[in-house]
């Protein structure tokens, strides 16, 4: 992958600009530290910073096309799986390609078909096109939002990036928090699309394209969800979905693998890991390759000592990784991490971020995706499988899938409920939770005739494949980008998330939690993995994590001279503090000060204004 940023002004001349906007290429250098490269004109500017595991076919960017009437130029980040298919198209329309790089192949169907050959595109992207003959900005995104693109308007102009610092290194952005966003601050899950807590800040949103101009900035979506009846059998089904994963596996695996340390695998041992595992070895096998598939899961040095089962997390990974390599026949290794190491590593995961982070989970995702590095350059991964098959405990139990509201949201303390009056008066937690669930439900795609338990579940995978997906996806390519490794989803292929829209929540759990999935990868695993319940990404069960949250979060109630503090009841905060303090039993209990101190670490580092 790799990372860019761009400026758009029609009132100032940007050839002048150069320190500026090397500052902003260079903001994305962890993205991208191998290469880079900038192009300047006096309306324009694009810069990109280059990975190496994606140079050889990306090419040397920013790319351009001259012609008589201007320039078209563009940069991009992230994967296209069908760029070779779609070069065949321009071939036989007459195109010329000097490199047949895919900057070139994207920029060329650009050229032929507009902004629509971004619905074209299976894979994760972004990417951004200046057109001189219209001076027109074109930006886009992936159906699911893989890679990242963030943009800042203002008067007269457009700063867009991959990430917000890119934006930041300009001086004409002021990080300011947006009051009204406090609920997303303290619950990320909850942001709509586009929404982030800093004014003037916004995301470009999965499947959009944003056009800039002078008459102003356009989104328009390219790619949504569609209900229709699904006609078809049980086995057909499983069929069906086996052909649309093994199709996707296979055209993530096979796009570089030319090196026998090119791609390793994420195995938890869980159902979706190893699906995904298994189908790479039998692509692997069909390839007759004598390659060696790595693969990787990671546990913590107490989890002996101090593992407490949960509904989310009845068990640890690496036992039943270890079974689920050794059936498909992958090079296993164990990443064993301390408590120590995940705080050590935080301050650069809040980093990678710009954005108020998750603490130890993201901590111990980059201490994961940092030792896979060492072994590869790609990784692929079975995350996405829970959200479109229904794999999280809430799908079976009624009593949260009638509640009216998120049935993710837990019934524990939220922090936003803590907030200080004056500031309670400005954002009700409440209403805007409550206005927040109105308009996804709102936006539900809906099957004409539908009865009202189908139509329920139906809401339930929207909601779940809402705000809560976004922050996953956040998670992957943040850390695995701060690694220098290069993350795959297999699961996130649209064509196979609009299959499974349709199909009903009868057959996706027909036999147990799964059991479509199970049914569609049963002769490719072991029964370990299909006997196995489901369990989340590990998390620390630690007192000495725990400790540290409440040493941290008690640190920031006393400072009275903290914005941070301010904006909280204090006094009711602290009693919280203690309480977690004091409770022993609850596994999850100091978790629910993760965002409080994250919050205070983004405003202390980020120098975030609240005028």
């Amino acid at each position: 992958m790799s990372g860019f940023v761009g400026w758009v002004d029609f009132q100032r001349d940007l050839s002048t600009e150069k320190d500026t906007f090397h500052a902003m290429t260079e903001a994305m250098r962890k993205r991208g530290p191998d290469g880079v490269g900038v192009w300047l004109s006096r309306d324009a500017a694009l810069g990109h910073r280059s990975l190496s595991t994606t140079a050889s076919q990306n090419g040397k960017q920013p790319i351009l096309v001259d012609s008589e009437r201007g320039a078209a130029v563009l940069a991009y980040t992230g994967r296209i799986y069908n760029l070779g298919e779609i070069k065949r198209t321009l071939d036989d329309l007459g195109a010329t390609f000097k490199t047949g790089s895919d900057t070139e192949v994207l920029l060329q169907s650009y050229l032929r078909w507009g902004d629509h050959f971004v619905s074209q595109l299976n894979g994760m992207f972004a990417l951004a096109i200046w057109d001189q003959r219209a001076r027109q900005l074109l930006l886009a995104r992936d159906h699911l939002g893989l890679q990242p693109l963030y943009y800042f308007e203002y008067s007269g102009g457009l700063l867009f990036a991959s990430e917000p610092k890119g934006i930041i290194a300009n001086p004409l952005f002021e990080a300011r928090l947006d009051f009204s966003a406090m609920t997303i601050v303290l619950q990320p899950r909850l942001a709509l699309p586009g929404e982030t807590p800093l004014i003037g800040l916004r995301e470009l949103p999965p499947a959009h394209v944003a056009s800039y101009a002078k008459t102003g900035l356009s989104l328009r979506r390219y790619w949504k969800l569609t209900s229709a009846p699904h006609d078809e059998t049980f086995d057909a089904t499983a069929r069906h979905v086996r052909g649309l994963m093994e199709d996707a596996v296979t055209r993530q695996f096979t796009v570089d693998a030319s090196r026998g340390d090119a791609i390793g695998l994420m195995l938890s041992g869980g159902l979706d890991s190893t699906s995904v595992a298994a189908l790479a070895m039998k692509t692997l096998h069909g390839e007759k390759s004598d390659k060696v598939l790595k693969s990787f899961c990671i546990e913590f040095d107490t989890d002996a000592a101090h593992f407490v089962p949960t509904e989310l997390r009845p068990d640890v990974d690496a036992p039943y990784a270890a079974k689920a390599a050794e059936f498909i026949g992958t090079c296993h290794k164990t990443v064993t991490v301390s408590t120590r190491d995940v705080l050590e590593v935080i301050p650069e995961t809040r980093r990678a971020r710009d954005l108020p982070g998750w603490g130890q989970f993201d901590g111990s995702t980059y201490l994961l995706f940092r030792e896979m590095r060492r072994h590869c350059i790609v990784g692929l991964t079975g995350e996405v499988g829970d959200e479109l098959f229904g794999g999280y405990p809430y799908f079976f139990d009624p009593e949260r899938l009638q509640r009216d509201n998120f049935p993710w949201l837990e019934d524990g303390p939220k922090l936003a409920n803590y907030l200080a009056p004056d500031l309670m008066a400005q954002v009700d937690p409440r209403a805007d939770e409550r206005a927040r669930y109105s308009q996804w439900i709102s936006d539900v795609p809906r099957l004409d005739g539908e009865d009202a338990e189908s139509a329920r579940m139906r809401e339930v995978f929207y909601l779940t494949m809402s705000g809560r997906l976004s922050v996953l996806l956040d998670r992957m390519d943040r850390m695995s980008m701060t690694a220098g490794l290069e993350m795959r989803l297999p699961f996130c292929d649209h064509r196979l998330v609009e299959y499974l829209w349709n199909v009903p929540w009868s057959m996706k759990c027909a036999g147990g939690m799964k059991g479509l999935l199970k049914a569609a990868m049963a002769d490719l695993l072991p029964a370990c993995t299909l006997d196995r319940k489901k369990s989340a990404f590990p998390h620390i069960q630690n007192r000495d994590y725990d400790l540290a949250l409440i040493r941290d979060a008690t640190s920031i109630v006393n400072d009275k001279c903290s914005p941070v503090a301010a904006m909280f009841d204090t006094p009711r905060l602290k009693e919280l503090i203690q309480e977690i303090s004091g409770d022993n039993a609850r596994v999850h209990a100091a978790h629910v000060l993760i965002q409080l101190v994250e919050m205070k670490k983004w405003f202390d580092e980020y120098h975030i204004s609240v005028r």
